[in-house]
């Protein structure tokens, strides 16, 4: 049993998450950044994300006392056995895993630790990180002629954006690398609200460990990226790709998750990880053919669905286009690479101009596309967006967006044209309301059928 004290250092996503949670599990957590501001935040009850759920917990467990925040590394390592390394892994110029930041904290553990510590990669690393946060501590303890003993573990997350929380908590399985039997005990007493409840724990090596959390999210995105480009063939060649990945789905070798045609795949985990897989793979002399072609698949798909709004419209100059849905994916403020950061600059440079809403994204909007804000308008509502707008084009699922009043939609569209780049309405229904319907990977609508089932709708009324 270790002594009940976990440091995690990083307070970003992965951090602030993973200290709440484990600290709802029983533990007490110290929570390190060097950001004195962000510390200051947490301390008076402030939370500097959004995500469904994580303030409830948040605030419980600050009241109760399990969990601090602090700007004071040294304190905080030298008061735990347990230390998790959760900083950010950004990618670099090349598309590999910047591990700065890791290996500063490796550094610092180095420099502090005066005792055994058991220290946990919980960030995405590349395969062999373990290894050289190992050394690095190593070689800081010999600076000061110390030999104490630690454990690294790799102890991947598998958190998705919107239900963090409920991961965290609920996990499909726990993943610890690591040769030594102490860490794993060690690990198994951490995670003990999730051992004594059959939750599959895998125990196996550093670099296995690494590889599951890459391979894991390699795998999803090459699948999103093969239903996008099997929705181009769909629509060339009049198939529903909704009813392709239905039927698909329901093989149980295939499954139907992440079988939803779209307009590409963003975020802080696929785009980030399936360049650095590639990028391990290059420097050992491994081609990975299948990621490569789904990495290159995403971005042409986000493109096409630029291709398609103009293929429709025609000339954009002068054109007002409203934009619903901003961030990658809906419960969450998060831009990182969404398909709206691609879509919006290359029609703004077309010549249309961008009337947009998003229930949590736009304040991150304005600084990621601040080199565009003068053809764009932020709006208050999704309906705002649709005024005098000659398309509107949703690009993010929020809940809000799925009952649109369709009535009023066509009343305030100059033009009634809907992209549906989620394709979460049936064309049928929109047509009944006068709206012209472009989907992915679906039947577009006829403007005849659409002005009959209008004119139809229209007469019953009457």
């Amino acid at each position: 049993m270790y002594n009940n004290k976990i440091s995690i250092i990083g307070t970003g996503y992965v951090g602030l998450v993973g200290g709440v949670c484990l600290a709802e599990f029983g533990n007490n957590i110290i929570n390190v950044d060097i950001d004195e501001d962000k510390i200051a935040m947490l301390n008076r009850g402030e939370i500097p994300i959004y995500e469904p759920g994580l303030k409830d917990v948040y605030e419980r467990n600050l009241a109760d006392g399990r969990i601090r925040f602090t700007t004071d590394i040294e304190s905080a390592i030298k008061e735990s056995e347990v230390v998790f390394i959760s900083v950010g892994t950004p990618p670099a110029e090349d598309g590999s895993a910047d591990l700065q930041f890791v290996l500063d904290v490796a550094s610092s553990i180095g420099k502090y630790m005066d005792d055994y510590k058991v220290v946990v990669d919980k960030s995405t690393v590349p395969i062999g990180t373990g290894r050289k946060v190992a050394a690095v501590i190593e070689e800081e303890l010999a600076k000061r002629g110390k030999e104490y003993e630690f454990d690294v573990v790799s102890n991947p997350e598998f958190l998705r954006e919107g239900k963090a929380v409920q991961d965290f908590t609920h996990p499909d399985r726990v993943v610890i690398g690591t040769e030594s039997e102490k860490a794993r005990q060690i690990l198994r007493d951490v995670y003990r609200a999730l051992y004594i409840n059959n939750t599959p724990f895998v125990f196996t090596n550093l670099e296995t460990a690494e590889m599951i959390k890459y391979a894991s999210n390699a795998f999803l995105a090459t699948k999103i990226s093969f239903i996008n480009e099997l929705s181009a063939l769909c629509e060339a060649v009049n198939a529903n790709v909704q009813t392709v990945a239905e039927a698909m789905g329901m093989d149980g070798r295939i499954s139907s998750k992440f079988l939803h045609a779209g307009p590409g795949y963003g975020g802080s985990c696929f785009p980030k990880d399936t360049s650095a897989i590639a990028r391990i793979a290059e420097g050992k002399g491994v081609e990975l053919k299948v990621i490569s072609a789904g990495i290159a698949a995403n971005e042409a798909q986000k493109l096409r669905m630029v291709d398609k709004i103009e293929g429709r419209l025609g000339d954009l100059k002068g054109k007002k286009i409203g934009i619903l849905g901003l961030s990658f994916k809906p419960e969450t403020d998060d831009m990182r690479e969404s398909p709206a950061l691609t879509i919006i600059p290359e029609l703004i440079k077309a010549g249309a101009l961008i009337s947009a809403y998003d229930p949590q994204g736009i304040e991150e909007a304005v600084w990621r596309l601040k080199d565009y804000e003068k053809d764009i308008t932020y709006c208050n509502n999704e309906y705002e967006v649709m005024k005098k707008s000659d398309a509107l084009v949703l690009i993010t699922e929020w809940n809000q967006f799925r009952r649109l009043d369709l009535s009023k939609v066509k009343e305030l569209l100059k033009q009634p044209i809907f992209f549906d780049l989620r394709n979460v309405y049936e064309k049928e229904e929109l047509e009944r309301y006068g709206l012209e319907y472009i989907g992915v990977g679906v039947p577009a609508s006829r403007a005849g059928a659409v002005n009959k089932a209008f004119d139809e709708v229209a007469a019953d009324k009457e």
